[in-house]
Formats: structure tokens, C-alpha cells, sequence
């Protein structure tokens, strides 16, 4: 069982590719990852971002797909429109599976991103996703649409490409799910934590690994939503290894 993550490094390794190898090997599947940025943070802060170039995220990709039989992979922090559009040029190409999380800002405050990627990322990317997993600030940024309410989250999750999960976070703990047009809406108890610097990465990282090991995509985010919460109440998502 291999899957692949494509994202930023974060070297405090909250978040980004490194949390999200680290959330595959706790749930039980191999993962591979392939760099788009390295960037220098820390959950506090942001310092400074520095894309890797195009053609050599191209020839990362190539070389995990050329030795192994991938399905499923997730994205991150993909940082620029021409990122967006090759990663989604790939998914056509190998025929993947792909749970997009449409990382803009960080946990921390700091942006992320070149430019404003909302419009490349519904251009090239989520009309080929399985799921899309935007926090409130994504989505109303995937929409256009502000989001204060369960009700205003169900009618920005109609308009996306793709099913998506919006997640609640800022929302009173509200996880509204749109699969094929059903609505399922996830209401978890919000923890009082500093540990909370990728949760995002985790959750969509976890929906993959546990997709890959034969969960249909509901069970996955609910899943998924269960090891989030474990890992933020212990405050550290390696301390899940044994328990899963």
C-alpha cells in the first residue's frame, strides 16, 4: 500500500510533506513525497518560501510513479499557478486518485502562496479530485461566497467541482461533507490547544491513507476526523503510531 503527498516542507515538520509521511506511517501505508516548495516556519511563524522549479517537480513525480503503482495522493501547499496546472496535468496523465487540500495560509498566519490560486485551482485541479478538504477561509476563497453559518457552508459546498469537506475549525467545530450532492455535516468538539499548526495536512493526509487501505471516502474523513482529534489532544501526532 504506497501513496504519495505533493506540498511544501515545513522543517519543524508540523505540517507540510513531512507531517504527512509521518500520518501515513501511523495509519499503516507507505508514503512518498514529492517537494513543490521548501520554505523556512516554524508553527509560530513564516519566514521565507522558496519554490523548487517546475520541471524538476515534473521529474520528482515521474520518478516515485516509475517505481511504484500509486492510487491515491493528496496535495498541499502547491504555491503557484503553473504548480497547480502541472499537478493536475498528472493526475490526468497517471490516472490518480486526488484528495486536494487547497493550502493558502499557514496555521500560523503567514501566506503561502505567489499569487491568489483560487482560480487555477478550480481551473486544473479540483474538476480531477476525488475530494477537496478547504478550511472556512479556502472555501470562501474557492467560492467567493462568506461562510457564518452551517447554512452557508452547505451552499458554498455546492459549488464546488468535486465532493468536498469543509472543515470546522472556524466554525464552531461544523464539518460539512457534500458527496454526490448528499450533505453530511460532522460537528466535533473544538479543543483548547497550541497543537494545532497542520492540522489541516493531517486530516487530508489521513483521508488518503486510509482510503488506500480499502475505506470508502466517507469512513475515511470520519476516520480521519477521529485521528486529528486523538493527535491534537495528545499534541503529537507521532504518539498515534501504536494506537491506530
Amino acid at each position: 500500500m504506497v501513496v504519495m503527498s505533493i506540498a511544501g516542507v515545513d522543517p519543524s515538520a508540523g505540517a507540510g510533506v513531512f507531517a504527512d509521511l509521518k500520518t501515513f506511517q501511523a495509519i499503516g501505508v507507505y508514503g512518498c513525497g514529492v517537494v513543490t516548495a521548501l520554505t523556512a516556519q516554524n508553527p509560530n511563524r513564516v519566514f521565507s518560501i522558496s519554490p523548487i522549479d517546475v520541471n524538476y517537480i515534473e521529474e520528482q513525480i515521474d520518478a516515485v510513479l516509475d517505481a511504484y503503482d500509486i492510487t491515491y495522493i493528496k496535495t498541499g501547499m502547491l504555491y503557484s499557478p503553473e504548480i497547480i496546472e502541472l499537478v493536475g496535468n498528472k493526475i490526468t496523465e497517471y490516472n490518480l486518485k486526488a484528495v486536494i487540500d487547497p493550502v493558502m495560509v499557514a496555521t500560523s498566519g503567514g501566506d503561502l502562496t505567489k499569487n491568489d490560486l483560487a482560480d487555477a485551482l478550480n481551473k486544473y485541479l479540483l474538476p480531477k479530485a476525488i475530494l477537496t478538504t478547504p478550511n472556512i477561509s479556502e472555501a470562501e476563497k474557492l467560492t467567493d461566497l462568506k461562510i457564518n453559518s452551517k447554512e452557508d457552508a452547505i451552499k458554498a459546498s455546492e459549488k464546488f467541482p468535486c465532493d468536498v469537506l469543509i472543515t470546522g475549525g472556524h466554525l464552531d467545530g461544523i464539518n460539512t461533507m457534500n458527496f454526490s450532492g448528499e450533505i453530511t455535516i460532522e460537528k466535533q468538539e473544538l479543543l483548547k490547544s497550541d497543537n494545532l499548526h497542520g492540522t489541516g495536512c493531517n486530516l487530508s493526509s489521513a483521508i488518503v491513507a486510509y482510503l488506500e487501505k480499502g475505506n470508502n471516502l466517507k469512513t475515511s474523513c470520519l476516520k480521519s476526523f477521529d485521528y486529528v482529534y486523538e493527535a491534537i489532544k495528545n499534541g503529537d501526532y507521532g504518539t498515534l503510531i501504536a494506537k491506530i
